[in-house]
């Protein structure tokens, strides 16, 4: 008998798009929106932190949105993915929103991708929900129960809960302290060694 079909699921930011929140952070001079979830492994924090700061200093979504509209994939993101997705089913599993992702989505040629949303009243951000707290495990989960290989790959705390529930898990361009954390998790700093990594783990290897 063969090898189960696989799946690949991949973190966004850091991986594909730069990071949101630290490109917000540098256009409106919000040193504290630089800290992520490389900084902070608790996600709810990380969040009521960052509506708090939004909400002292009157940023509105479409201030937001505009910051967004601006960004681009990371170099070599796109080809990276196309490549990906003409030899395997790739889902994107982020805890970015939907109203940030949708712009970076068609950069990216509509790829599937599973996120949170924003609760936004009057051009106001007031608050977060999420699809499911530690969603990224739980669809790793759900999908081996649907009878496939999971291959993952992200660069953050956030992302170490799927990447240990995939079937084969690798960081990719990771902080010094989340690689220093799981020395047991593959880690990869270019496209071309992912790619490699991804289709040796399809592949049974």
């Amino acid at each position: 008998m063969g090898l189960p079909p696989a799946i690949v699921t991949l973190d966004v930011e850091g991986v594909l798009l730069p990071e949101v929140w630290i490109a917000i952070a540098d256009r409106t001079g919000i040193d504290e929106l630089r800290r992520t979830t490389r900084d902070e492994p608790d996600y709810d924090v990380l969040m009521r932190g960052r509506l708090t700061l939004l909400e002292h200093h009157g940023l509105t979504m479409s201030a937001l949105a505009d910051v967004i509209a601006g960004l681009r994939p990371l170099d070599g993101a796109v080809e990276f993915l196309d490549a990906l997705r003409a030899r395997t089913q790739v889902v994107l599993l982020s805890d970015t929103f939907s109203q940030f992702a949708r712009p970076l989505m068609e950069q990216l040629h509509w790829p599937t991708i599973f996120c949170h949303d924003l609760d936004v009243v009057d051009d106001r951000i007031v608050g977060y929900r999420l699809r499911l707290p530690d969603q990224k495990r739980h669809a790793v989960e759900a999908f081996r129960t649907l009878g496939f290989r999971v291959v993952a790959a992200g660069d953050s705390y956030n992302d170490v809960s799927m990447l240990l529930a995939a079937d084969a898990g690798f960081l990719f361009r990771c902080p010094v302290n989340v690689g220093a954390e799981f020395p047991a998790l593959p880690a990869f700093e270019t496209y071309d060694e992912l790619s490699r990594a991804i289709d040796v783990a399809i592949a049974g290897g």
